[in-house]
């Protein structure tokens, strides 16, 4: 029977289906039947992760290449590069009723191919892949098609509109009770970036929709596990840069360009960073109260926030010039500047303020700039409306852990990550008004310049993933109990010696948890902090890679290996232990193996042996799995 569970290989990190026939045993696939034996997978992507498709007949003058329904529109570079303007009109949005511009509408895809490759192609395939390799991995470990389904949304939309508009959270409601009738058992939520944004709405939204009585047994019923995969739970600085400057995503267009594309979409504030200290009343309870549903909900911080600096980020997230001067003359030309300097007017000179994270959230910074920028108009209406004003829940305040079963917190750290920046007027008119004159980094713990001179701040133990910086995604720490478990161990395959336990370790709430365990410069290690103990019926974990970006964390053999595991793990009827061994790591596919020049044979050959195919053009490839991993597989029960 348990040499059935490793030959058939039909579990997947993510979507695990019911074994299919053993070799002459009925008997093998009763161990699989049952509810957590048939769950589905629901994925949830990041911000500009899902195509858009043209859902109109637009004449592109100039150009051989028009827009006609369902041509692609993100993203088809092809059409970026030769109707800059044409492609512009299909996806900007109005800037205060999201509403699609009058020649050309988008709407997101369909399907897993909406999320595989934004740009298919045989060069830029390869770069816009974003969800391929999940799917290469379905179909190698034998997962049954129906058992995958992403939810692919418009992103550039604010939460609320994504429901008025396109009624994405009741269709994503309907998804997981047709997922649990289809399979018959509760799904696996994977949400990426900003995709665990929409997912928080969702369970918000879902209070208002199901009586208060049934809300956690619907949960239960339908949701085994949600894995949050570099999640920005308190924003994300690069946001900001986006905002004021432009981010091109690596398209060839211009940063005024790309400012006016990313401001024109109403989800532009949704990953602003805001403070940990200060939220709206209860949403919630008003639903059931006299009160309207727009009802403005009341925002307000506790004394903490004016007790510590920086809104407990590491830094002030923006520092800028203000003008001297207003209207027409805000920005002034190098002759008046040198003129002003030669008069010593010390009025000509611009004033420099910094601003935290709660007052870029609470629109105190976009009030302070809105005499010397046009576009914070639309910024104050958008934060207004879509943000503190959102009838379900203020999406820039911290969210305590969701009511579900398993959850399971997971993100890269340790590299390079912006957290502050210095704006100064360029002397350019909108959209490229504002330049940055200099970037503050965390790197492994400390604050540098873009200069490489050394901040003083607030560093967290450690440095975001490139993306988001570290105080956001460490915030679900603080989902975690009391009394943690730590382990530490290399990513890579390993034999369990330089594997780092600490048991019971002591956890304050709003503490960060820094283990005392050593590490090795050559060594890429992942570190597991694990609670099933503090809440009944509930495990948390958090999950730390080394070096792990943000963008491509969803590509890391690494992380799927190690969801594969724990959902092998906890399907299994004869497993242990509350959460998977970690102590050793072998490998599992053929991948995994590789050629040993020291000792001239494979390595891992209790494990791999050399067997050559043809077509191998070098000795890795000729090293595969051999026929059977039973004990290997076992040890992680």
């Amino acid at each position: 029977m348990r040499e059935h569970h490793v030959t058939k290989l039909a579990v997947f990190f993510l979507l695990l289906t019911a074994a299919n026939g053993g070799e002459g045993n009925e008997d093998k696939d009763a161990d699989f039947i049952g509810e957590d034996a048939k769950l589905s997978g629901i994925i949830i992507p990041g911000f500009a992760s899902t195509q858009l498709r043209a859902w109109s007949i637009l004449d592109c003058p100039y150009s051989p290449l028009d827009f006609n329904p369902l041509d692609l529109v993100w993203l088809d570079t092809t059409k970026l590069l030769s109707a800059m303007n044409c492609w512009l009109k299909c996806v900007l949005l109005d800037p205060y009723n999201q509403t699609d511009h009058p020649e050309c509408r988008s709407r997101p895809d369909s399907g897993l191919s909406a999320i595989t490759e934004l740009d298919p192609g045989y060069i830029t395939g390869p770069l816009s892949s974003v969800w391929k390799e999940w799917v290469k991995w379905c179909i190698e470990f034998g997962i049954e098609p129906n058992s995958i389904i992403a939810v692919p949304y418009d992103w550039r939309l604010s939460p609320s509109k994504l429901e008025e508009r396109d009624l994405y959270f009741h269709k994503l409601k309907l998804t997981f009770e047709t997922a649990l009738k289809l399979r018959g058992g509760p799904s696996i939520v994977f949400a990426h970036s900003m995709g665990n944004n929409v997912f928080r709405y969702f369970l918000e939204w879902l209070k208002l929709e199901i009586a208060p009585k049934m809300y956690i047994k619907w949960l239960d019923e339908h949701i085994h596990a949600y894995f949050a995969v570099g999640a920005p739970l308190l924003g994300a600085t690069e946001t900001v840069k986006a905002t004021l400057s432009g981010f091109t995503f690596g398209l060839p267009v211009s940063e005024g360009t790309a400012r006016l594309m990313f401001n024109s979409f109403g989800s532009s504030l949704w990953m602003m960073p805001f403070s940990e200290h200060c939220r709206t009343d209860n949403v919630y309870w008003k639903h059931f109260s006299d009160a309207s549903r727009k009802h403005h909900h009341a925002y307000h911080c506790d004394e903490h926030e004016f007790q510590t600096n920086y809104s407990g980020w590491p830094t002030n997230i923006i520092n800028i010039e203000i003008p001297s001067v207003r209207g027409d003359e805000a920005y002034p030309s190098f002759i008046e500047v040198a003129q002003a300097n030669m008069s010593g007017m010390e009025c000509g000179f611009p004033t420099q303020l910094s601003f935290s994270a709660r007052e870029v959230s609470d629109g105190t910074f976009f009030k302070s700039i809105t005499d010397y920028d046009p576009d914070t108009q639309r910024l104050l209406y958008q934060l207004e409306e879509s943000y503190h004003g959102d009838p379900v829940v203020n999406p820039l305040t911290p969210w305590d852990r969701p009511p579900l079963k398993n959850i399971f917190c997971i993100y890269g750290l340790d590299s390079k990550t912006e957290v502050g920046y210095y704006f100064a007027p360029s002397g350019k008119p909108y959209p490229d008004n504002w330049i940055i004159t200099d970037i503050i980094y965390e790197i492994e713990g400390s604050l540098y310049s873009r200069s490489g001179n050394l901040v003083e701040g607030n560093p967290g133990a450690a440095s975001g993933d490139g993306t988001v910086p570290y105080h956001s995604l460490s915030w679900c720490k603080n989902w975690l109990g009391s009394k943690v478990n730590i382990t530490r161990a290399p990513q890579s395959e390993h034999d369990g010696s330089d594997v780092q336990v600490h048991l019971n370790v002591e956890h304050e709430h709003e503490m960060d948890i820094i283990p005392n365990m050593t590490r090795s410069a050559r060594v890429k290690y992942i570190t597991y902090y694990e609670d099933s103990e503090s809440l009944p019926g509930k495990r948390t974990a958090v999950w730390e890679l080394d070096k792990a970006n943000h963008r491509n964390i969803v590509r890391s053999p690494v992380l799927m290996r190690e969801l594969w595991l724990e959902m092998w793990h906890d399907i299994h009827p004869d497993k242990k232990y509350k959460f998977v061994t970690k102590g050793k790591r072998g490998p599992l596919r053929d991948e995994d193996c590789y050629w040993d020049y020291g000792k001239a044979r494979c390595a891992w050959p209790e494990h791999c042996e050399y067997r050559y195919v043809f077509g191998d053009v070098h000795l890795g490839q000729s090293c595969r799995l051999k026929n059977s991993s039973a004990d290997l597989l076992l040890h992680y029960v």
